[in-house]
């Protein structure tokens, strides 16, 4: 994920300048603009471009700097469970649009975001 001040101007570079794709665009709560972008249509890897003041208001804890990294899986509630058997910092999971997400913290404090697409119909 990208952290950035202006996401129009960021999808503007990452489409018409990196010639990536829009693979998804969704106004989630709180103000929130989820705008994911990739490489190619079947790309695996994504950037979602979030808005660095509206992710500071909503999650203080994140080192809006530098990008952050998220991951997705099949069975969020087992890895979630798996973490929290391990006395892994994790936070709820939220049910967003998009799908269920939690964070985790590594042992460094960084922090990681994954989500559990929700199936498109």
């Amino acid at each position: 994920m990208l952290y950035v001040d202006n996401q129009d101007e960021s999808l503007a570079f990452w489409t018409e300048v990196a010639g990536f794709h829009i693979v998804d665009e969704v106004i989630l709560d709180e103000g929130m603009r989820w705008i994911e972008v990739a490489p190619a249509k079947d790309s695996q890897t994504s950037i979602i471009l979030h808005d660095k003041e509206v992710v500071a208001r909503m999650s203080a804890e994140l080192n809006l700097g530098t990008p952050s990294l998220m991951f997705f899986t099949d069975d969020l509630d087992r890895l979630y469970a798996d973490l929290v058997a391990k006395h892994v910092t994790v936070g709820e999971v939220v049910e967003m649009p998009t799908g269920r997400v939690f964070n985790f913290a590594d042992n460094e404090k960084n922090y990681f975001a994954v989500m559990e697409r929700k199936v498109k119909k």
